[in-house]
């Protein structure tokens, strides 16, 4: 059934894709593996999947110690700095950075075991006061302030929209954070790229790729509706 379902993702993020003139390319799929145990993972990995999204450090540190080092771990929940440190040197992106606390810390983990680190600026497009994330305002002096540090790149930014039964309510957040990557892309800041957008899950990924999206977080899609204790 994963085997399945993966297939079905992909064939609407390529179609999706063409049907907004961009590349097969443009856009690739996360899957969100939280919560979920090893031998599903294991499917998703042998029906080719190679990034997969973690929402905690030991979840992500301990499956990182059990599957093939070919695979991309991409932490993309909320991170704590006292975290930091199992994390460095095992995740290819970090999607939650809303803090400049929060970057000097992967910064100097990073310095400490000799590794740069890529990550995302996690926007608060919506406003919504129970989600993380950096406001819309102070996206850009977050990023001149975190582009000075050592062994950190910005690599774009990160958005978790409200929960929406209909995901055309979605739209005009991916459209805004969209648009704000290219505010700040024309700005030039050193050490700072806007290659990547990481917005969209299951139920708005299409919406979300159509409006610019590089990284959609697919879980449900994938392996099915999480249990009522997760």
């Amino acid at each position: 059934m994963i085997r399945e379902n993966i297939q079905a993702v992909q064939e609407q993020i390529a179609k999706t894709l063409a049907a907004s003139g961009r590349a097969p390319q443009d856009a690739r799929l996360i899957a969100v593996s939280k919560t979920k145990p090893i031998e599903l993972i294991w499917e998703a990995y042998a029906a080719g999947i190679r990034d997969f999204g973690e929402n905690k450090v030991q979840e992500l540190t301990d499956k990182y110690d059990l599957m093939p080092k070919d695979i991309r771990w991409h932490m993309i929940g909320h991170l704590q700095r006292n975290k930091v440190k199992y994390l460095i040197g095992k995740t290819t992106l970090i999607h939650s950075v809303d803090s400049y606390r929060l970057a000097q810390q992967i910064s100097r983990e990073s310095a400490a075991k000799g590794v740069d680190t890529d990550i995302l600026i996690e926007v608060n497009v919506s406003g919504e006061e129970s989600k993380f994330g950096v406001p819309v305002s102070d996206c850009l002096l977050l990023i001149r302030q975190i582009a000075q540090l050592p062994h950190i790149a910005v690599k774009g930014l990160m958005t978790v929209p409200p929960n929406a039964e209909d995901p055309e309510e979605n739209r005009k957040y991916f459209r805004q954070l969209k648009e704000l990557s290219v505010d700040i892309a024309q700005q030039n800041v050193d050490n700072v790229s806007m290659d990547i957008l990481s917005m969209g899950m299951t139920g708005d990924y299409s919406v979300a790729i159509e409006e610019g999206s590089t990284y959609v977080r697919v879980g449900t899609g994938i392996f099915g509706m999480r249990s009522a204790e997760e």
